[in-house]
């Protein structure tokens, strides 16, 4: 028997990896002489790159870029083992978990460290980029990330605009000609799971905005600055991105990737699949085991568990999910191509006790699901005819 586990991390207790190890051992309990394969994976967010890079036997790059206080940070993107396509995580140049939640500033937070690992991946020679939106600390149209990409943009007096999205209500004019020419040359990809558009009640701002501190006041004041961004987008470039789905992703950043770059907006889980070239890992395998920390009914809307098991579903192959802990919603998985769903969580307790037991905890799990499997063999071969 050939068993494929592709899971994602368990956030906070478990990487990718170590939960596909567990799984692994608490099958091999029962079926010792099975073949496994191991895949870490993602659906575009935290742990994509580290997801991309092992499954392909890439590397990850360390680079200083810009925070999104524009304070140096320690950044990094992933390479894939081809050394043709480059991984980066807008999180880890500008994300949220970088700002200490008393100094979070949604007024004058930027993205420019994402292009600067965007300019740190062409200078290592990949032509394939994906660049995975989400958990951003920022709400400036992705404007910085335009400008560490040469884009100028410049106010009534000719200034270029200082950082963050406040100031975006004073931009006159955008030049492009110092864009840097080597992104002609490049496949853009973007992972965007969200379809929120740049502007009003369900835009950046007042969707995204209060999780990064912004007041109402504050969110009137983003959203209107972003509505006269967009107006020079639409009067300098001819592009109307307000209200394609998806320009409002991670501050806006969606919407400058839109304006000022040729870049193909997706599903992250798919873009994810695609790389680690999941289809042929699966064509030959008996079982598949998926599986993230929490399954519910938000998990068919382009997490882990159902990308995986849609390229499963194309090739005939049986899907169980395993998760930390299993909510409301959870049937919805099985028409997506999940059959069986455990979760791992067997007794009341804390979160920090199911944090700090779920090593133990998913092993014994996959030792269940692994009997259960072999004593089903068992009375198949007892049931008369």
């Amino acid at each position: 028997m050939k068993v494929a586990i592709v899971c994602d991390s368990f956030k906070e207790s478990l990487s990718a990896l170590e939960v596909a190890g567990e799984i692994e051992a608490g099958f091999r309990d029962i079926f010792p002489d099975a073949d496994f394969v191991k895949l870490p994976a993602a659906d575009g967010g935290e742990g994509t790159s580290e997801a991309i890079v092992s499954g392909t036997g890439g590397r990850l790059v360390r680079h200083i870029v810009t925070g999104p206080l524009s304070t140096p940070v320690e950044a990094f993107f992933g390479i894939t083992g081809d050394g043709k396509t480059a991984i980066i995580e807008m999180a880890a140049s500008s994300g949220l978990e970088l700002v200490p939640e008393e100094q979070r500033d949604p007024l004058g937070a930027t993205t420019r460290g994402v292009g600067e690992l965007l300019l740190a991946a062409m200078d290592e020679g990949c032509n394939h980029i994906i660049i995975g939106l989400g958990g951003s600390a920022t709400n400036d149209g992705g404007a910085g990330f335009a400008q560490a990409l040469g884009i100028s943009l410049k106010d009534g007096d000719g200034l270029e605009l200082k950082p963050g999205g406040a100031a975006l209500a004073r931009i006159a004019a955008i030049e492009m000609a110092g864009l840097d020419s080597r992104l002609a040359g490049i496949t853009l990809e973007v992972a965007c799971d969200v379809d929120n558009p740049l502007l009003g009640p369900e835009g950046a701002s007042s969707v995204f905005g209060p999780q990064k501190g912004a007041t109402p006041e504050h969110v009137r004041t983003l959203d209107l600055a972003l509505s006269r961004y967009a107006a020079q987008i639409t009067a300098d470039l001819g592009r109307d991105i307000a209200t394609i789905p998806g320009a409002g992703a991670a501050g806006g950043l969606g919407a400058a990737l839109l304006a000022f770059t040729d870049a193909k907006l997706r599903p992250g889980v798919d873009i994810v699949m695609e790389a680690l070239a999941l289809e042929s890992v699966l064509t030959d395998a008996d079982l598949v085991i998926t599986g993230e920390g929490r399954i519910d009914g938000q998990t068919v809307r382009g997490k882990t568990p159902v990308g995986v098991a849609r390229v499963a579903r194309r090739l005939g192959k049986p899907v169980i999910a395993i998760a930390g802990s299993l909510g409301a919603g959870v049937d919805k998985v099985h028409a997506a191509g999940i059959d069986a769903v455990f979760g791992t969580v067997q007794r009341p307790c804390t979160l920090s006790e199911a944090l700090t037991e779920s090593r133990e905890s998913v092993r014994r799990t996959a030792r269940n699901v692994a009997m259960a499997i072999s004593l089903g063999g068992k009375m198949a071969d007892r049931l008369p005819g």
